[in-house]
């Protein structure tokens, strides 16, 4: 899943779903930790975790670690993974 993050900011939280870039789907999450010795990917990692109940052994960010957009890659069976993503994008959307 690709992700823009906003290291620093007063709150953590998910922001919902905006275009990117290149116009492609990107989760916006901000995090209160700053982006020094990897605190902000850690955070990261805490919210998805939290938000989509699954352990944070099984979250990896495996692009853009140094960066604001990053890829993050959930491990698990893929069906459950999926219904469980779009049950929680549903509810993110109707914000």
């Amino acid at each position: 899943m690709a992700l823009r993050v906003q290291p620093g900011a007063g709150r953590n939280g998910v922001d919902g779903v905006a275009a990117g870039a290149d116009g492609s789907p990107v989760l916006k999450l901000r995090v209160t930790a700053p982006p020094e010795d990897g605190k902000a990917n850690a955070a990261v990692i805490k919210i998805l975790a939290k938000a989509w109940k699954v352990p944070k052994g099984s979250i990896e960010i495996t692009a853009g670690a140094g960066g604001r957009n990053k890829t993050v890659l959930v491990a698990g069976d893929p069906t459950a993974l999926m219904r469980r993503l779009r049950d929680w994008l549903a509810g993110i959307e109707a914000w």
